[in-house]
């Protein structure tokens, strides 16, 4: 309310924005105010130059300011005089009371209220000392200006704030769909933790079981041992047996001979001597034997235990190192389960935080009350939709319906800026087409179109063919009319493919390539599956469908190729293995498109994003980009990309043609961004993914 009053007297502040009524409010004010406070304020016999009267009261004499030390008169005393407070003051200050006593707080403008009385107060000032007007007046004059300004800050600000509220909640959607990714993931490692934890027992087990045997070994082996030990002291007293036996036997029969033959006892004598010498001998050469080969086991139970030795001890090594590996990957479980501990705790904060910041899911089973239609219609509106398209699809219908009660079109000009077929001043009428009628005229505009640039060789532009068409085929006078409402109806209608792919051409937001690039895949996937179906049915099996996609689109990942299969069998059980693929190219009478197809365009522009990220990616901190940089960068992505369609890419990021020579450098984002509106595919697999096919073939060959 500062900038809504000029100050009397003085220069009004310099705001072209002064609205009427605010105005019209302020001279009502004064109005009013003269009119109630005519006496105390405006009777200018009463007011006087305070403190010019004095009568009774007393005030300090003190020197001048602008005298000096020296002439200051001497001592402390001061004179005192009285004066009265002016009675024009008085009557000022009970009117300011009076009126901000009045004033209402509460309001959301309260302080402009609160600053009115003021600003009345000072005017008055201004009037009443004529001396000091000028000076007063462009004080006054300044802080209006300086309230103005600000309020035009605070103004431009609010915008700001609306910004900083919708990048907030795009913020939020994004970190739920991270949040959703990691769950998954997540989720696949505690499967993973859990099967590993489940393999470690079995080992813990297996090497227990293990234990057990090389207990049971070792105490065979003491058994044998023991047994041996045995053996060895029961042979050693049988020897002993045997040679008392064998001495007694030498005894009797050398007795017998004395008494059969009676020879010499001489000779006798001397062959005993000899005998007992050979016994002695004998008996050492025993004893020696007995003391080195005593312990000795035979050969064949030593060969025997032997091999179930180094069996067992190579059984051992084994075990020892599975335990060992099992061992470290133990411990690399226990540092991912760490680590995945402090990701969940993470991520468990972050969702509390989302969880508190988020705003609450609309129910959107509301809209069923309001759509034309009813329940059965919102629910085929709102199939396999995410919140976000809910919304445009309701934002669709009620600007169809609020364009349907629109009977003209305010004109935009005739303008340079102007688009070339919405030229025109004044009014223009709304025609109220139906969706279905706009599909059909925008598909004929494309046939005509396409059918004119393949009579004459040269691509035309489509604002001036769509402006040419609607002139030809409606005439000069109704061709304004039908422009205006095609294109309020593509504007409004997004979900439409038909409407929206042609407005976003129309304004130049992507190149006409990229309409005609997802029509060819269309086009060759329609082919390639008619070419598999040898019966001409019209049905493929799932195997033979899958391997058309395949062979249509060699590039795409697995993940891709399923996701089209599943799209396939849609409306089909899961028992059913025929896939009527003529129908799933089928349009409505709207021009919307089945799922297959749906999916089969997104997937287009999601391969054009990923690919545009890797080229992104492999630029670098670039912030400008030279020709040569950016064909290496496409060379790099894309080593099968032939040197036409290279060519082809660069004019496109540089905006030249083909024949003309390399411009100068320019940013990185712009040419990205002209990149990403044309036809920009890969022409080859990706470097990591012809290593990888590769390697599966090499796995595959030695399997063979």
């Amino acid at each position: 309310m500062a900038a809504c009053r000029a100050p009397p007297g003085g220069t009004a502040p310099d705001s072209s924005s002064e609205a009427p009524d605010c105005q019209t409010r302020i001279n009502r004010l004064k109005y009013i105010l003269s009119k109630k406070r005519k006496t105390p304020l405006s009777a200018r016999g009463h007011w006087s130059t305070w403190p010019a009267f004095a009568s009774g009261q007393t005030v300090p004499r003190s020197p001048k300011p602008c005298h000096a030390p020296e002439e200051r008169p001497p001592g402390n005393k001061q004179v005192l005089r009285t004066i009265p407070k002016p009675r024009y003051l008085e009557r000022l200050e009970s009117y300011l009371r009076k009126e901000l006593q009045s004033l209402d707080l509460t309001k959301k403008n309260s302080q402009e209220l609160k600053l009115q009385p003021y600003r009345e107060i000072f005017e008055f000032f201004i009037d009443n000392f004529k001396t000091y007007k000028p000076l007063l007046s462009a004080i006054k004059n300044e802080y209006e200006v300086t309230l103005a300004h600000q309020k035009t800050t605070i103004r431009a600000l609010e915008p700001l704030k609306a910004m900083i509220t919708t990048m907030s909640e795009e913020c939020t959607q994004k970190i739920l769909a991270l949040q959703e990714k990691e769950r998954d993931e997540i989720n696949m490692l505690k499967q993973e933790k859990q099967h590993l934890l489940k393999f470690i027992d079995n080992m813990k087990e297996e090497k227990s079981s293990l234990q057990v045997q090389v207990e049971r070994l070792r105490t065979s082996v003491a058994e044998e041992y023991a047994r041996y030990l045995n053996e060895y002291g029961a042979r050693k007293m049988l020897l002993a047996k045997l040679n008392d036996m064998y001495n007694e036997r030498l005894d009797r029969t050398r007795h017998q001979v004395q008494d059969v033959k009676g020879e010499d006892a001489v000779k006798l004598t001397l062959a005993l001597k000899i005998a007992r010498q050979d016994l002695t001998k004998a008996q050492v050469k025993l004893n020696a034997m007995i003391a080195d080969y005593g312990d000795v086991v035979p050969r064949r139970d030593f060969e025997s235990l032997e091999k179930k030795y180094s069996d067992l001890l190579q059984e051992m090594k084994t075990l020892q190192r599975d335990f060992d590996q099992l061992h470290k990957e133990y411990e690399t479980l226990q540092e991912i389960h760490r680590e995945t501990a402090e990701e969940r705790d993470n991520f468990r904060a972050e969702l509390q935080q989302a969880q508190r910041n988020r705003t609450p899911r609309p129910n959107w089973a509301k809209c069923s009350e309001v759509i034309p239609g009813g329940a059965a219609r919102w629910g085929c509106l709102a199939e396999g939709k995410t919140s976000d398209q809910l919304v445009d699809v309701l934002l669709e219908e009620i600007g169809t319906g609020v364009l349907k009660e629109i009977n003209v079109f305010p004109g935009w000009g005739k303008g340079d800026t102007v688009p070339v077929y919405l030229r025109h001043d004044g009014e223009v009428k709304n025609k109220k087409l139906t969706k279905k009628d706009v599909v059909n005229i925008l598909k004929d505009v494309w046939k005509e179109k396409i059918a004119l640039e393949q009579q004459t060789g040269k691509r035309s532009s489509l604002p001036e063919f769509f402006l040419g068409y609607l002139q030809k085929k409606y005439g000069d006078a109704a061709a304004m009319e039908w422009s205006y409402t095609l294109y309020e109806n593509m504007r409004l209608c997004r979900s439409n493919h038909v409407l929206s792919s042609f407005y976003d051409v129309l304004t130049g937001k992507v190149g006409e390539e990229q309409y005609h690039g997802q029509n060819q895949l269309v086009s060759n996937l329609q082919k390639e599956l008619a070419a598999c179906d040898s019966s001409n049915s019209g049905s493929l099996t799932r195997e033979q469908f899958s391997a058309a996609v395949r062979e249509a689109f060699p590039l795409k990942r697995k993940e891709s190729i399923q996701e089209l299969v599943d799209a396939s069998r849609y409306r089909l059980d899961s028992t059913e293995d025929l896939i009527d693929y003529v129908s799933l190219f089928k349009e409505d009478e709207e021009g919307n498109a089945e799922p297959f197809v749906a999916k089969l365009r997104s997937q287009y522009v999601r391969e054009r994003r990923e690919y545009l990220r890797e080229l992104r990616s492999k630029l670098g901190d670039l912030t400008e980009v030279k020709a040569d940089d950016l064909k290496t960068a496409f060379c790099t992505i894309d080593p099968d990309i032939d040197d036409q369609t290279l060519d082809t890419y660069v004019g496109l990021a540089y905006q030249v043609r083909r024949e003309q020579p390399d411009q100068d450098v320019v940013p990185t984002e712009t040419a990205l961004e002209r990149l990403l509106a044309g036809d920009v595919r890969r022409a080859g697999p990706s470097p990591g993914e012809r290593s990888t096919t590769s390697l599966e073939e090499e796995q595959a060959d030695f399997q063979d």
